[in-house]
């Protein structure tokens, strides 16, 4: 019950019953606590450390107990003052981390834009963004822009983010759906509150916070190069826009693909589309984030049923007959 206050359990059962029973010796103490005479004699030096006891005038050479309200009052006041320093101290570390942050916004362009040079910068603002969201963050996350070790280091703050009552949306590619570690991350997600779906392409990476901080790749098509941080109003409504737009015709994780009455998957439907708009396999697959093997054999599988003789002639067909279409 004294620990607090720097009294170890058995030098508080010591004092306990010396005031209890003023004239027991060492001796009488240790019987009457039933405990070695060296554990008393321990506790009576601990005692002694903090001024609960004091020689005796009565019994010259042995040792008495201070009053409560005098020795243990002490010890609380000493407390309570060291308390009310580290008190302190937190309230100068929060201002000192304020007075960084303030720093740090104001050398940012006050145009509302910020480059971010590398992978690490980008993931120290993420963690920024992630510590100081209110509301809301959301996601698109194409096959380019996944690394496991990423999401492994995003969990600590994305659980700290959904424990604060925020919402995390996040959408993936469907080729991720075959990913142990993506599939592992989302179920670990959702279970905490998070919410998961998956869409056959994504334009490009982007982050959106609070719908007001938005970031976005340097290079969509190579994420490691950086990104940039907008806070214009008006763009980060349209990027925001554009995630509103995927999230609604994108499916929960845990909600299998629906194949339609043709028998073409989501992915194949996409695929149709991308070959429609005179693209390679190669360029499918990098839309897709499937291996130039699969594309090419999914290829293969719709130009046999269009009866097509070329990939774009795959695409025309199935743009003509309504293969292409989501379905309803």
């Amino acid at each position: 019950m004294l620990e607090s206050l720097g009294i170890t359990s058995r030098a508080e059962q010591v004092y306990r019953a010396m005031l209890a029973l003023p004239d027991l010796g060492v001796v009488d103490l240790a019987t009457h606590l039933g405990i070695d005479e060296a554990t008393v004699r321990a506790a009576l030096d601990e005692l002694a450390d903090l001024a609960l006891l004091r020689p005796s005038s009565v019994q010259p050479g042995s040792l008495r107990p201070v009053s409560p309200e005098i020795g243990l009052a002490a010890l609380l006041g000493r407390a309570e003052a060291e308390v009310l320093h580290r008190q302190r101290q937190v309230e100068a570390t929060r201002a000192a981390i304020k007075s960084i942050a303030a720093e740090q916004l104001a050398s940012r362009d006050h145009e509302g834009v910020r480059r971010y040079e590398d992978v690490d910068a980008v993931r120290f603002r993420l963690e920024e963004l992630a510590a100081n969201a209110e509301v809301e963050c959301v996601s698109l996350n194409p096959g380019s822009a996944q690394a496991p070790d990423g999401k492994e280091s995003s969990k600590p703050l994305n659980q700290l983010a959904l424990e604060r009552g925020v919402t995390i949306r996040c959408v993936y590619q469907d080729s991720y759906r075959n990913d142990p570690g993506v599939v592992g991350y989302a179920r670990w997600l959702t279970g905490l509150g998070g919410q998961v779906r998956t869409a056959p392409t994504l334009p490009m990476l982007m982050v959106v916070v609070d719908q007001r901080v938005a970031l976005l790749p340097l290079d969509p098509t190579d994420s490691g190069k950086g990104a940039v941080e907008v806070v214009h109003p008006g763009v980060v409504a349209a990027i925001y826009a554009l995630f509103e737009q995927i999230w609604r015709t994108a499916r929960p994780i845990d909600v299998v693909p629906q194949v339609d009455g043709r028998g073409m998957e989501p992915s194949e439907r996409e695929l149709l589309r991308i070959l429609a708009d005179g693209h390679t396999d190669e360029v499918a697959a990098r839309k897709l984030g499937l291996s130039l093997r699969t594309v090419r054999r999914m290829t293969a599988n719709v130009m046999e049923r269009l009866g097509a003789r070329s990939r774009f002639q795959a695409g025309v067909h199935a743009a003509q007959r309504g293969w292409c279409d989501q379905p309803g």
